[in-house]
């Protein structure tokens, strides 16, 4: 079988199937009048893409106009859902192209595939013995947060995943009656679709938010990351005809129930319920897999010689099942073994008889394993054993480690008081930075305990004490891996990461003894997000670094620091361009220094769904990272529509966690070539950047900070206001409930942004950035070099071709005309017009395109598809979002209206898939 030829033949196949499905389905709703009605304005939407004619332009936004309830809601939803099933679709041809390749032979591999990523080691002579000490540092971690961009309910998700099955089972060769069953299901579903609402009616609470966390480790995680390392491991095998043991180097972890940045709703008992319920998952996907083994260790001893060690286990715990619980076939021990081992997972975290650790689990794994190796033909490994036990290795009885976040404020108040109370520093919060040191020292020296059980503080206080001590309670009954990391989000100084460690000690998660030994059990992480803190982030990390104390702190967390950086906040600002490469400038930075004390780091990107917050395929993230920054490991955040649309299927999971392997890979192809470090970024390179990062930045603030009335743009020109009622997350919108802009968090910025179809913060002021430098330095050659040969900025203008695309300067008039101020709207969205039109010709001059995208032509013919579908939906959101605004408290309930505006906000969501 070959690739096919018309790559997008069967995807338009399923695509028109599901249409006319949803057409029938929406016949049944509304009959001819409705169905007329929608085709009607498709078939404008369509003409009005493909002529760019303003008369077809009129005619669309005339039968929008005309629609009226209750049909208006109708149309919104056909355009909505079907927008979903288009989703769906693109996500089983990804999984079909997969499947074409795996049918080549060897000497086909897919790009990104582990198989391509094996290929870049042996292509470029790298050792078995340098592929295995790179993969035993390096490392990549995935953190799932609540983060509020999922604007889908996870009741639609999992309707969307049963037809997404469907579609993938009439890929296949079946019968004339089975295809007939899968055809009669699929329109079920669609129908069930369609009745089911798909808006929240009410907001989600922390808990909610852990149960969707959860959904994708239950659905998809739990097996497909063991898969993935056993498929890298028996690869390795292959190609370099040895034996290989592949450490754990792809985990997942999460901020939800963790994370109190802004969040008063997630509190240490909040933690501490999240922490049970993953725990509660973990222990039921044991008991499944066990359940499986029991139907397969059927093997008797009358046939098979078993070990002693087994045996002597059986003896020693077979009183744990009792008379009622015992295995019938004395023959079948491995079956008794895993009765026992039932029994014991039932009673985890007892002290009679249950579990106590992963660890003691896992042994018994191996014992089994062991045994069984008696009797086992060689050369056919017990895969069933070998994925439990990556299973274990990966998964422990937490599931996944949960870090802790809160704000710098947060942990400064709590200490002032703390030392008020005790008279250590009765206004600690006036003292300078280097006082504050001083002090901070001095109590971490000293062992005696500053809280008192008798002492009362604030609940703010409090509360932040608790949280200390649920870290130190969690860590002694769920595991050291179930809480790793505690991050500081607006670090500004050393003091902040000192404080930190200040409230540990009161808890006895750090320690000095009298003979100067440290005890320390948790790491402590600086969150670097706004352009002044990354400026600032190799000089706070490197006197920390400098301090013997710190440096003792260090030793017991195996030398290694971890340093978050936020790519929301400084996207926010500075604008993108000027974000991203400060972010590469920290990171070199810090590592350079940290590397003259022998300390490693472990950077944490918190990158956003959407291209505006550093978003964008995982492996191209990891590739535009400076790759000897990838050496002692990478986290990265996953979050909102991220999760979902690489997660729901295990395919897509699959694929998604391959192609981050195979960059890992490449990486360490990279960086074992002595000359690539050299050849990757010249100091021209280095200073081009900071030169066009400058011009950027003075671009981006002349508008967003200098002009007095951009806030008011914003707000009016956006559907900002409206967004708060769509329940999709448990968070405030901004921090304190101010109005201010630095308050606003960096989410409902770039989602609003993106509804818009101006989607400015993921390419505004690039554009005059890199056409002054193209201009005066008469650079343009050497942008094209770039482009070509350096993965970072290859990265980050490719991220701006697709914002670019999916913006839509046409619709994003409608937009503007709702600013009531006619000369705000004219200055500014004039301003965005010309900064569009100079970004889009200096990108396509770089790249040496005649359009946007002409690199990746599957996701260019994914935006043109869709556009004509989500066009009606902005329309229809601006004439809505005009007239909610319009209405005044002494009108009628406005709710109905409301509704409709969310429905178009979902939609928008799901045509542009990169929302927040």
């Amino acid at each position: 079988m070959t690739v096919v030829k018309e790559p997008f033949g069967p995807l338009k196949r399923d695509v028109r199937m599901l249409r006319d499905i949803l057409d029938e389905v929406l016949f049944h709703e509304g009959g001819d009048a409705l169905v007329g009605k929608v085709r009607s304005i498709r078939s404008i939407a369509k003409l009005r893409r493909e002529e760019q004619s303003e008369s077809y332009y009129a005619q669309l936004k005339e039968e929008i106009a005309s629609l009226e309830p209750p049909v208006r809601q109708q149309v919104i939803r056909f355009f909505s859902i079907y927008l979903q099933l288009v989703n769906i679709a693109e996500q089983n041809h990804r999984i079909r192209r997969r499947r074409e390749y795996q049918y080549q032979g060897d000497d086909v591999a897919q790009p990104g595939s582990l198989e391509d990523g094996v290929a870049t080691l042996l292509k470029n002579n790298i050792s078995e013995e340098v592929v295995a000490q790179a993969l035993g540092t390096m490392s990549l971690e995935l953190i799932i947060t609540a983060h509020p961009t999922e604007a889908t309910r996870r009741t639609v998700l999992q309707i969307h995943q049963r037809i997404a099955a469907l579609l993938e089972r009439l890929d296949e060769r079946c019968t004339k009656r089975d295809r007939k069953s899968l055809e009669e299901s699929l329109f079920n579903e669609v129908t069930a679709l369609w009745q089911t609402d798909e808006l929240r009616d009410r907001k989600l609470t922390v808990m909610d938010e852990v149960a969707n966390g959860l959904y994708y480790f239950d659905e998809t995680l739990f097996d497909v990351l063991p898969q993935v390392h056993q498929d890298l491991e028996d690869l390795l095998a292959e190609r370099y005809d040895c034996e290989w043991d592949v450490p754990t180097f792809l985990r997942f972890g999460s901020w939800i129930g963790g994370d109190r940045d802004g969040n008063p709703n997630v509190t240490a008992a909040m933690t501490w319920r999240t922490l049970k319920r993953q725990r509660e998952l973990a222990l039921r996907k044991y008991r499944e897999e066990l359940r499986e083994l029991v139907k397969r260790l059927s093997q008797s001893v009358k046939w098979v010689d078993v070990s002693e060690e087994l045996k002597q286990s059986i003896a020693l715990e077979k009183h744990l099942l009792g008379d009622d619980k015992q295995w019938r076939n004395g023959d079948e021990l491995y079956r008794q073994k895993v009765a026992i081992m039932l029994e014991k997972l039932a009673r985890c975290g007892e002290e009679e008889g249950g579990y106590q650790s992963a660890d003691a689990f896992l042994q018994d794994i191996v014992m089994i394993e062991q045994s069984m190796k008696n009797h086992h033909p060689n050369g056919y490994t017990l895969k069933r054993l070998r994925k439990l036990k990556r299973q274990i290795e990966l998964f422990g009885f937490h599931l996944a480690t949960l870090d802790i976040r809160n704000h710098s404020g947060e942990h400064e108040s709590a200490i002032a008081e703390i030392f008020r109370t005790v008279n250590v520093a009765p206004d600690y919060k006036s003292l300078s930075e280097e006082e504050k040191m001083k002090v901070l020292v001095e109590v971490l020296k000293d062992r005696r305990p500053l809280i008192s059980i008798f002492d009362t503080y604030s609940p703010e206080t409090q509360e932040i004490i608790e949280v200390f001590r649920m870290i130190r309670r969690a860590k002694d009954e769920f595991g050291e891996r179930a809480i790793e990391v505690y991050l500081i989000s607006m670090t500004q100084s050393a003091s902040d990461l000192l404080e930190v460690l200040v409230l540990a000690k009161e808890v006895g998660l750090y320690r000095v003894y009298p003979d100067g030994e440290v005890v320390s059990r948790l790491h402590v992480a600086p969150l670097l997000e706004t352009i002044d803190d990354l400026t600032a982030g190799p000089r706070i990390m490197e006197q920390l670094f400098q301090m013997d104390l710190y440096r003792e702190h260090l030793q017991k967390r195996g030398d290694l620091q971890e340093i978050m950086l936020g790519y929301s906040d400084g996207s926010k600002d500075g604008g993108t361009l000027t974000a991203n490469w400060k972010l590469y400038k920290a990171q070199q930075e810090i590592h350079n220094m940290a590397k003259q004390y022998s300390i490693r780091l472990k950077f944490f990107h918190g990158r956003g769904g959407s291209l505006g917050r550093g978003g964008g395929p995982l492996n191209r993230s990891l590739l535009s990272q400076p790759a000897e920054t990838l050496g002692d490991g990478v986290k990265i955040t996953e979050q909102g529509e991220v999760l979902s649309s690489r997660y729901m299927l295990a395919d897509i999971a699959y694929r998604s966690l391959e192609q981050a392997t195979s960059t890992l890979l490449t990486a360490i192809a990279h960086v074992s070539k002595e000359a690539e470090p050299d050849n990757l970024r010249s100091s021209e390179w280095v200073e081009a950047m900071d030169e066009i990062a400058a011009y950027s930045l003075e671009k981006y603030q002349s508008l967003v900070f200098k002009d007095p009335d951009f806030l008011t743009y914003f707000r009016e020109a956006t559907p900002l206001l409206e967004l708060g009622a769509l329940n999709i997350g448990s968070r405030p919108m901004s921090r304190k409930g101010s109005s201010r802009f630095e308050d606003l968090r960096a989410i409902p910025w770039v989602f609003a942004w993106t509804q818009s179809r101006q989607l400015l913060p993921a390419w505004f002021a690039a554009g005059t950035g890199l056409q002054r430098f193209a201009e005066e330095k008469d650079g343009l050659e050497l942008l094209r070099q770039m482009y070509e040969k350096w993965p970072f900025f290859r990265s980050t203008i490719d991220n701006m071709q697709m914002a670019l695309t999916k913006a839509d300067l046409t619709t994003a008039t409608e937009y503007a005309d709702m600013v009531k101020d006619g000369a705000i709207e004219q200055r500014i969205f004039g301003a965005i017009t010309e900064e569009y039109h100079k970004t889009r010709d200096i990108i396509l001059q770089i790249t040496d395109q005649e359009d946007l995208l002409d690199q990746v032509p599957n996701i260019k013919e994914s935006v043109r598809l869709r556009n004509p579908y989500v066009d009606p939906l902005n329309f229809l959101q601006v004439q809505l979002v005009s007239e909610l605004r319009s209405k005044t408290e002494s009108d009628d309930d406005t709710s109905e209206l409301l509704r409709e505006v969310l429905l178009t906000i979902n939609g928008v969501a799901a045509g542009l898939r990169n929302t927040g």
